[in-house]
């Protein structure tokens, strides 16, 4: 028999939910996703110290106030860490919008519009990219844009079906649904433990699957956020789901039977309706869980990034010593 993640690769697109470089070499998965979380964590390995050295030394020759120039050199180091991935994977590496941006669509967008360009600067093309944008209402407006000038989006921190229509209406490519911290809020709530067909996240994620499915909408759902492989197990059939090294080498070892538990075949009548900002709105408002998940995530990646960007302030300080 064989191993239960290459039987989920033959149902489901495996992708890497991290920045360790040989994790992905040995792994294979077919994309990457990125956020400030595991942007900073992988810079904190040696393998990109030469990275943090260029990109010092480019902040040098930048114009600007320190704030500004250190806010540029950390985009640039998250850059290094995208285009090291993409050496590696065969398809899309995703590149996360400034989560401080996540409820401004303008300066959204044009985040975005400079993170395609500092790829095609490396000679990576668009194609090879998918951007990264919070699921806030000002944050798939942008992913709207962004689709209709050719340019990918993947929908994340998105925690309800409110967030999938929205996305779905603004036709994004992908939708990242979490699992795991939907589990994580639900467990602190009432106290239980779940097993994995009780699971909220994994409950929450076949919705949006069938809804999508139901109504022949073409944006990707790809599952992410998993605290366990029984979760992983309960998706399988998923479009994709994007998985930490730590499980993907937990199902690797496993060579029991996977079974399939998704597919457009087993779709079920989910009536398609549409959603404007007041009423996606109003459901993330009744939605107890979706609206903290959200708030916590955006403050959780803000924070990150500020850490990334003081990081990047005391390495400049050295070099102008």
């Amino acid at each position: 028999m064989t191993s239960k993640l290459d039987q989920l690769r033959e149902i489901t697109t495996v992708v890497a939910d991290t920045g360790d470089i040989e994790a992905v070499a040995r792994l294979k998965p077919v994309d990457c996703t990125t956020n400030p979380s595991i942007v900073l964590k992988a810079l904190g390995t040696p393998m990109f110290a030469d990275a943090i050295k260029e990109a010092v030394v480019w902040g040098k020759k930048q114009g600007g106030n320190p704030e500004s120039v250190s806010s540029a050199v950390a985009d640039r180091l998250a850059i290094s860490v995208g285009a090291a991935l993409v050496k590696l994977v065969p398809g899309r590496v995703s590149t996360e919008v400034d989560a401080d941006l996540s409820f401004d669509t303008e300066a959204s967008l044009a985040k975005a519009r400079s993170i395609i360009a500092a790829y095609k600067d490396r000679g990576i093309d668009r194609d090879r990219i998918l951007i990264k944008l919070a699921s806030t209402w000002e944050g798939i407006r942008a992913a709207e844009v962004l689709q209709k000038e050719g340019i990918d989006c993947n929908l994340t921190l998105l925690f309800s079906k409110a967030q999938a229509i929205a996305c779905a209406d603004a036709k994004v490519f992908l939708i990242s649904p979490f699992v795991g911290r939907i589990l994580d809020w639900y467990k602190k709530s009432t106290g239980k433990d779940y097993t994995a067909e009780e699971d909220p996240g994994v409950i929450s994620v076949r919705e949006i699957y069938n809804y999508y499915k139901a109504n022949d909408i073409k944006t990707i759902v790809m599952g992410a956020s998993f605290r366990n492989a029984g979760e992983i197990e309960a998706l399988a059939g998923c479009d994709r789901l994007t998985i930490s090294p730590a499980l993907l080498d937990e199902l690797s070892k496993d060579n029991g039977k996977l079974e399939r538990k998704l597919s457009p075949e087993s779709r079920k009548p989910d009536a398609k309706v549409s959603v404007d900002e007041k009423t996606f709105r109003w459901m993330m408002n009744e939605d107890a869980m979706a609206t903290e998940k959200l708030a916590e995530g955006i403050r959780a990646f803000a924070k990150d990034l500020s850490t990334l960007r003081i990081m990047v302030q005391k390495e400049l300080q050295l070099a102008a010593a």
